[in-house]
Parts: structure tokens; sequence; C-alpha cells
């Protein structure tokens, strides 16, 4: 397994001036970072992937779906526009180098309809990503679809879930990322998520309970790590805690983050927490 961590420490909305901080992140012996992704416009994908090139960190990406974005919704026009965004965000993650295009990509975060999942929901759904197959396959990119608690989804929320959709889909493209954050909150144990999923699982967000840093809350990554260790998986696991940045507002740690606890804190002491944890 390798340590990232994602982008989201410092801010939410990726610039080219972020560029900045993949030496920073590559000094603290970290191989990977993950851009989050709303509108696949404004991300400089060229200049990105040569970046990273540059610093040999390897890239992936987290989309989160902007207004008006729903795979899910009753509206065919806003699934068929929906489906266009998705295809261009798998495009977008693919020019700039990341094999690994991860998020909620079921439904916007915060869309709370007052039921439970529909028959016809789930077929959108399902449709939606089965549909991205042949873009998946063409550009070498897999999709690692993320559960996300009862505050922000009343959609996917655990791993028996994301597993029941992706086997329904049926491409080995399209699997599941854990994030333990909300796992935290959604799963019985966080390390039998990771054995229910098995192969399924593609990603992996190591998220404190309060997004701080790694081994100062209470998630279990002991046994997390043991179970990761005992099912194979082989793939990232990526810091996605939030710091404070007094200048940056639109960081997601700016309004609640604790105020001593810089993204750089963040990064370095969970990576160094993680590889005590790694060791054989």
């Amino acid at each position: 397994m390798k340590i990232g961590v994602s982008a989201f420490a410092w801010t939410a909305q990726f610039e080219p001036r972020h560029l900045e901080l993949l030496p920073v992140v590559r000094a603290m012996g970290l191989e990977a970072f993950e851009i989050p992704l709303f509108d696949p416009a404004k991300l400089a994908a060229t200049e990105i992937r040569r970046a990273f090139a540059a610093q040999d960190l390897e890239c992936t990406v987290c989309a989160i779906l902007p207004d008006g974005i729903n795979p899910i919704s009753p509206d065919a026009a806003v699934r068929a526009r929906s489906l266009q965004h998705l295809t261009t965000c798998v495009e977008t993650a693919a020019a700039c180098g990341a094999k690994i295009l991860g998020g909620p990509l079921f439904a916007p975060i915060g869309y709370l309809p007052p039921h439970r999942p529909t028959q016809d929901e789930w077929h959108w759904a399902v449709e939606a990503f089965q549909s991205l197959g042949p873009v998946l396959d063409a550009l070498d990119v897999t999709l690692s679809i993320e559960p996300v608690n009862r505050a922000e989804t009343f959609f996917l929320r655990t791993a028996k879930e994301a597993q029941a959709l992706c086997k329904a889909v049926g491409h080995p493209r399209v699997g599941v990322t854990i994030d333990t954050f909300h796992a935290n909150i959604e799963e019985k144990k966080i390390a039998d998520a990771v054995h229910l999923l098995g192969p399924l699982l593609k990603h992996v967000h190591a998220s404190e309970n309060d997004r701080g840093v790694l081994g100062e809350g209470h998630v279990d990554f002991l046994s997390l790590i043991a179970a990761l260790q005992a099912t194979g998986y082989a793939g990232l696991l990526m810091i996605e805690g939030f710091g404070y940045l007094p200048q940056t507002q639109n960081a997601p740690g700016f309004l609640w983050a604790d105020r001593n606890v810089a993204p750089e804190d963040v990064a370095r002491k969970s990576a160094q927490y993680l590889r005590t944890l790694l060791v054989p």
C-alpha cells in the first residue's frame, strides 16, 4: 500500500497555483496526491499531468457532483446531462494522468428526498455506471464509488449497498471507495466492510472521525490496516483530513477545523501514524 494525501486538506477548489504543493508532499515521503473535481473545465489537466510526472507522484481524482447533475434524478433530461458530465469527469481524470476517479458519484451531496431509494433510482444508477464502461476501458480508468453518511445522502451509505450496486453494474472497472469518516458512522465495523468488499475495494480515504490528524480520534485504523493486508489490498491509503488556513475561506476546514492544525500537519502527522501501522 502507498500513502497519499488529498488536496482537500488545503482547498476545495484546485487551481494551477496549488501545484506548488506537489514538491511539499513529495518531500514528506508521500507517493500520491488527490485532486478534487467539481467542474472539469476548470482543471488544467495537461499542466497537472506534467507537474505530477515531474514529482513522480501518483494522481487520483475525487469528483463531487455540482448543482444540476444527478444521475438518479426523476428528470430524464437531468440524467442525460449527468451521464455526459460523468463521461467528461472520466476523460478529465485520464488527461490528468489519474487511474482512479472516485467520489459519491451517484447523487449530489445533500440530495435527501423524503423516501428510501426506489427501484427506479436504483435502475438509473446502474444504467449510468454501466454506460461509462466503454470510456473507462478506453482510458484505463477505474471508477470508485464512495458511500457517504446519512446526513449527506439517502442512496448509498454502506459497503453492503455499494457492493450490491457494483454487482448490478457488473463491470470490472467499477468498484468502491471506503472513506473511514463515513464508515465510522455507518458500518458496524470498518474491518468487516473491507472483508465484505474484497477485490471490489479500489480506493481508501483514511479520515479521522473529526477529519483531523489520523490517530488522534477514535477510528480503529489498526484493524482497518489488518483487514486491508488480509484481503491483499494493494491500492492507496489517501489521507483525507482538513487543516486550517485563515486565508483560504473555501478550504473544507476553514469554519471548524482546529486552528492549531495546518494542512501540512494533517499530511505529515497522519502519514507518520499510518507508517507505524504498516510495519510488518
